[in-house]
This record gives structure tokens, sequence and C-alpha cells, in this order.
């Protein structure tokens, strides 16, 4: 078979997905080709260390014979090894088992731009970034302060072909800018972070402004003991909470009873009252600023995901709505088996309060005493059934007092569930795009706001600095 595509030269992920559509030997097929472009600059010490560009592609293909499926993934295929990754995954798709997800494949659609060449992303994306950013060195530098992180910007390009007809495309940039300040005695520190699509709206400037208020409010050193404290968590922070929580409302789980999501004596907990408040939290694949792919990419079938809905249609699809638990993470399979409807996960998460929220800064104002949080960090999971999470604080956890930042206390261990925090909410600030730090690298699109909690569990005190 290898010597029908031998002498092929495939110069396009398109041409690569129609040449491995075209060979014989499965029921039905699926392929996903992915390319992939890389921009960096990274640096330390107020000073431009490296850059760079890089490349990647990979091809999934998924075969189907019966109920079998056999899926092979593997990464730059040249042509002359296509057919065979094709033949491979014909093979594990007779020698499989039925798959209990098996269901008719998505008709077929297709993308408008399908046969729009690929346009990697290059050093240009940060054409006006990077004179900004050299600003920001030379007021840090003059103003004692160290800057140290990255920006990084990718853009993915993927195409899924199927026997049924799809074509689809979807083009994916994202961008993410890490910045950590250190005071010059390298005693104090400080950490913010955005997420962009392109860099043109990020401004550095203000970033750096930030950082500086930070350093200097972590002149002053507060020791506090462990304990519950009014607490305000910034969007950052409440975004790797939702994330968590996102990530595990899979409705499978949650009908099978192994999650905070499942209903005691079975089912799942849909239709329950999670808040008091009036929040939504959602997913949208066509958001400004964090738009994602609008229909299902699965590259291998999962509890949550199946390769059989690979080009089923995406929308908004709410998952708390008015604070009910409204929806859950759905195959089509799923779907069938808790008698709710298919909603795929999206690639994206945004969350809202009641109307008129105030900003992080209107909170501060307002708060008697408490603690602010910078980020979190480290999240580990204790308890699925009530999705208990431990993790750090990191990089600023600070004192409020009248209304006042009067100083920097020490990091703590926290012990909190998120849905459990929903619950216990007493203000949701108004939404905007935030970065989730702790899983930046596998979720940057996230519009969160800053909430309040009159009694977050800091569980011990960390020496962490």
């Amino acid at each position: 078979m290898s010597d029908q595509v031998s002498d092929v030269v495939v110069t396009t992920p398109q041409e690569t997905v129609e040449r491995a559509l075209a060979l014989s030997g499965a029921d039905d097929r699926l392929v996903i080709a992915d390319e992939g472009s890389t921009a960096n600059l990274r640096f330390a010490g107020n000073t431009l260390t490296t850059n760079g560009v890089a490349r990647s592609s990979r091809l999934t293909v998924i075969s189907i014979v019966g109920q079998g499926v056999g899926v092979v993934s593997r990464s730059a295929v040249r042509p002359d090894q296509l057919a065979d990754v094709v033949a491979a995954a014909d093979r594990a798709a007779r020698e499989a088992q039925p798959s209990e997800d098996a269901r008719p494949l998505v008709p077929g659609t297709a993308s408008a731009d399908w046969d729009r060449a690929v346009e990697p992303t290059t050093i240009e994306v940060f054409r006006d970034f990077a004179p900004a950013l050299g600003g920001a060195f030379a007021a840090a530098e003059a103003s004692g302060r160290r800057l140290y992180g990255f920006a990084e910007h990718t853009l993915t390009s993927t195409f899924v072909g199927s026997s049924s007809g799809l074509r689809l495309r979807h083009d994916q940039p994202t961008g993410r800018l890490e910045l950590n300040a250190k005071s010059r005695d390298m005693a104090r520190s400080a950490w913010t972070g955005v997420a962009t699509r392109d860099f043109r709206d990020v401004d550095v400037a203000a970033l750096d402004t930030t950082l500086a208020q930070r350093l200097e409010w972590a002149k002053r050193r507060v020791s506090l003991d462990a304990g519950r404290y009014e607490t305000i968590l910034p969007p950052t922070a409440v975004s790797d909470l939702m994330i968590y929580l996102y990530w595990s409302a899979g409705a499978r789980d949650a009908a099978d009873g192994r999650t905070v999501f499942s209903r005691p004596g079975g089912g799942t907990r849909v239709g329950d009252r999670l808040s008091d408040l009036p929040l939504r939290l959602y997913s949208d694949p066509v958001h400004p600023g964090i738009e994602c792919a609008p229909f299902v990419v699965a590259h291998a079938s999962s509890r949550e995901e199946s390769v059989f809905d690979n080009g089923l249609t995406l929308g908004s699809t709410d998952w708390i709505s008015g604070g009910t638990l409204s929806g859950l993470v759905q195959t089509r399979h799923s779907a069938e088996l808790t008698e709710l409807a298919a909603t795929p996960r999206v690639d994206n998460l945004i969350m809202t309060g009641p109307e008129g929220g105030r900003s992080l800064e209107e909170m501060i104002a307002d708060t008697r005493r408490g603690l602010l949080l910078t980020c979190l960090w480290y999240i580990r999971e204790v308890d699925p059934q009530t999705l208990l999470l431990t993790g750090l604080t990191r990089d600023g956890v600070y004192l409020v007092e009248e209304g006042e930042v009067v100083g920097e206390v020490n990091n703590f261990r926290f012990n909190e569930s998120p849905v459990d925090l929903l619950g216990r909410l007493t203000e949701v600030g108004a939404s905007g795009q935030t970065l989730p730090r702790e899983w930046s690298d596998y979720f940057t699109r996230a519009v969160m706001p800053p909430v309040r909690v009159p009694d977050f569990n800091m569980s011990t005190v960390s020496q962490a600095n």
C-alpha cells in the first residue's frame, strides 16, 4: 500500500486529509490534521534572553470497522508514511472490541475557507509589543525592579475530514504573557499575566504599574495564622477554580455516582441550586476575545468525548444558570444514558454575576478587613465526591484594612471546594478576560469576575516564598 503514495508529494494538510480518506481498509474514517506554529520571547532581569519560532504537525487517523475503532496519531508524517499510518489505524479497528459510544458519523458539512493556505504565526506578532516591553524594562530598571517572564503566541490550524463528507477547519490563535517582578534584593515578588489573541491589546506599561504597586505593598510584612478569612479572589484565581470545576463536570461520571455532581441515590444533580446569587457559568465559541472551535474536535474517545461526535456543532452552553446547575459535559452516547441534551465540551469558559458588578478596586475599597489574593498554584484534588481542592497562594497575599491595602502577609495552603464556594459567595464583581495561572499551559480562554468569600479556608501557613 505504501507504494501507492510514496511518489506523491503532499504539500498541504488538506491534501493529507483527502489522501488518507481515499485509502481503502475501513468502513468509515475520520482524519484530523493539526498544523501548529509558535513564536516566543523570554526575558530575565530586564533583558531579553531568547526568542524563536517553531513549527509542528500532527496527523490523527480514526478508522471504524463495524463498531470497532482504531486511532493512530503521529507527528510530522511524511507523504511516504501516510499509507502505513492509515493501515495501522485500520488494523487497530479490526482488532478492537465494539465501542459503546458508536454512533453514525456527523453528516458532511464544509468550512468556506477549507482550501485556504495555512498561515503560521511569526515573530512579527510581537512587532508592537516588543518595543513596549523594552520600555517596561527601562522603567523597571530605573525604579529598582527586575522583570522576568515570557510571551508566547501559537497558531494552530485544525482540519477535520470524514468519510461522511465533513471538511471542517478552525484556526486558533492563542497568546499569553506572564510577568514576574522582583525587588532588587529579590526579597519581594509579584506576578501578573494576560491572555490575548494577537498581542495588539496588551498594555505592558499598565501591567508593570500594577506590579510596581504590589511590590510597594509588600514593603510591610504582616504575619497571620491559618484560619478562615474574608477574601477577595481576583479573576485569575477564580478562573483556576472554575476551570477545575468545569473539567470535573462530566455527565457520565456524575451519573455513575463518582463526582460532586452525582445525585445521592442515582442520577445527576442537574437542576440543583448551587448558589443563591444569579450566577451564570457558560461556554460560547463565538464570545468576543476568546473565540474557539465551533465544532467538536475529538482525537480519541473518553468518558467525556467521542470520536463519533467529530464535527458536531457547538453553541452557547450554560453549565450553571441563575445559580442552578443546568448542564454537564455530554457526548451523544452519555446524553442517551442520562436522558439530557448532548452538550459537548467547548474550549472556553465564562462566569458572570448580577448586573452592575463592581471592579476589583471598588471591592477592595469596600473591605473593612480581609485578604486580597494574587493567584493560586499547585492545585490538586483531595476528594472528588465534594471536589475538595488544595493548593498554595503565590506571589502576593495582601491585607486590606478600611479599604486600603496595608501590607503583604505570609503564604497559605488552602482547602476549598469550588462547588461549595459558589454557595458562600457574598459578592461577584464585573467580569473580564483573564489568564488562569495554574492552567495556562492547557486553558487560556476565560472571562471571570473577582469574587468575595466571607470565610475562605486558609488551612495552614505555607513556607513557600
